[in-house]
This record gives C-alpha cells, structure tokens and sequence, in this order.
C-alpha cells in the first residue's frame, strides 16, 4: 500500500517464465484464449442451428480471424498511434514484446476477414458479421485483464478508493510520489467484455435478431464505441489528442455512425438463400446434456 493507502500495482505479466523475462505472458494467453471461446461459441451456433457455415468453412474462418484480429490490430496501433516511431525504426512495426494493439485496427482487420469468409461460404458481409460479433467481446474482456496485469493503459489521477499505484506511469519516480489513477482497464473489461457479451448472447439466442441481417453487427459497433467513448473519460490519453478528443473517442465516433446505419439497414435486409435455405433443413434435436438421443423406431 501506499502512504494514500492505494494499492501498488506488482503484477508480473508474465504468468510462465521460461528464460529472462521472456515466457508466456497474461497478454499472449488472452489472446489464445479468446479465439478458443470464440470457436466454442461458434461451434455452439453451429450446432443449435444458428451458423450455417460447414466445418470447412469454418475452419477458413477461425483462420481469417486469427490473422485479422492480430494483424489489424498490430498495423492499426502503428498507423493510428505510433506513426513517428515506425518511420523512424520500420522494425518497430515487428517488436510486439513491446506492446502495442488496437483495437479499432482490429475492427478494420476484422472486417476484410469477415469479407474475405463471407465471399467463400456465399453469405453477405453483415451476415457473416452478425455470427462473429457475439464472440469478440470475450477477447475486449480477457485483453483488457491483461492490461491491468501489464500495468499499461492506465487512468486519470484519481483519489477514489479503488485507485491504483502505477508504477510504470511515473518511471524513476519515488513510489510514494506516484499519484493514484482510475483502473479504467478493468472499467473496459467490464463495460466493452462482460456487459457487451452478455447482451450479445442474449441477442443471438433468445431474440429473432438474426433474421434481420446487420443488426447484431450494428448493435455491436454501436454499444462498443460508447462504451469505449465512457470509458475513454477515466483513462489517460496515450496518444496527442485529435480535435480535442482522445483518439480512442474520435475513432470510435466511425463505430457509432456504422452501427447506426447497420442497424437501420437491417429494418428492410433479408438474408440470402443460403442462410434461409439452410434454415428451412429439417435437422435432428439437439439432445439434453446428458441425455443421448433416443433412436427413431418401436418402442
């Protein structure tokens, strides 16, 4: 504890050393463990007859996604937030053991993945789009854990109770001088991980919004950019301001206007033959847990 009585982040983000302080990091195990949640899930779809990609196709996807997830967030933080650093080291663009990920430049990774998976399976962009947004807020969740395990992304100043001790925010500073700040990190995991997922799943398996393609996909964008713009006022900018916002505001004002018009698209979108083919395939129930599937014939 500090003189304030606020914690002092001692975290180490490295769950497994292996040589150093080289070894399996909390960052490196959300991201693993997000992609398996998410094919989990899309198994679950699958198989409750809500995905109607073949296992094929979904294993394209799973593919698609891990390489626009960590490509696109990598390339965004360079382009959106490290520009001057890049062009003066390129190799910087490949020193991920330093940090850096974005999450708007996963939304754009994201995006060409779900075109470039949409256009093989022969379903459209948004349809595509509404199977794959219930599974991303699992990852915000576990990533924004991992930011407060690093110590990184920290708040503002703060004297609330629950303030934090960041040591990494004042380096060389003593630890006593270090002034408290929001754990907005964990605000994030709470607000764009947990509630966003919570809402999706709900969306997906107890509504009807599946046959109105683009609205589970605009509901996401729209519900994460004020979530992240809430959020944004509790944490510090780790960038120069654009317009007298922070970046992660401005950017996130292109997620609102897109979910908007996703949304209102959705009111008069119908969904392609093959999703309503595969909707009208008669397929066995799903037995219980538990419970094997009783066989067809006499008693």
């Amino acid at each position: 504890m500090s003189s304030s009585g606020h914690w002092i982040h001692d975290l180490d983000p490295v769950l497994l050393h292996l040589w150093g302080d080289r070894g399996v990091t909390y960052y490196g195990l959300a991201y693993v463990l997000g992609f398996v949640f998410g094919l989990a899930i899309h198994r679950l779809l699958r198989r409750h007859g809500r995905n109607p990609l073949t296992q094929e196709q979904e294993d394209t996807a799973l593919f698609a996604m891990m390489i626009g997830v960590l490509g696109g967030a990598r390339l965004g933080y360079v382009i959106l937030y490290a520009l001057p650093e890049t062009l003066q080291d390129p190799l910087f663009l490949f020193q991920v053991w330093k940090g850096g990920m974005s999450s708007h430049g996963g939304f754009i990774g994201v995006l060409i993945a779900c075109w470039y998976v949409a256009r093989k399976s022969r379903l459209t962009l948004v349809e595509f789009g509404d199977i794959a947004a219930p599974l991303v807020p699992m990852g915000f969740f576990l990533g924004r854990i991992a930011n407060f395990i690093n110590g990184e992304l920290w708040g503002n100043v703060s004297g609330v109770p629950w303030a934090v001790v960041f040591p990494r925010s004042a380096p060389g500073m003593p630890l006593d001088m270090i002034p408290a700040r929001h754990p907005s990190q964990l605000y994030e995991a709470l607000l764009e991980g947990a509630v966003l997922l919570a809402f999706m799943q709900w969306r997906v398996w107890r509504t009807d919004a599946q046959k109105h393609p683009g609205r589970i996909s605009g509901e996401f964008l729209l519900l994460y950019a004020v979530f992240r713009i809430f959020c944004e006022q509790f944490r510090e900018p780790d960038a120069a301001l654009i317009l007298g916002m922070s970046r992660g505001v401005f950017y996130s004002l292109f997620l609102v206007a897109g979910g908007v018009w996703l949304i209102l698209r959705s009111r008069r979108a119908v969904r392609s033959a093959v999703w309503e083919e595969y909707a009208a395939a008669p397929r066995a129930p799903v037995p219980a847990k538990g419970r094997p599937a009783r066989k067809a014939g006499k008693r």
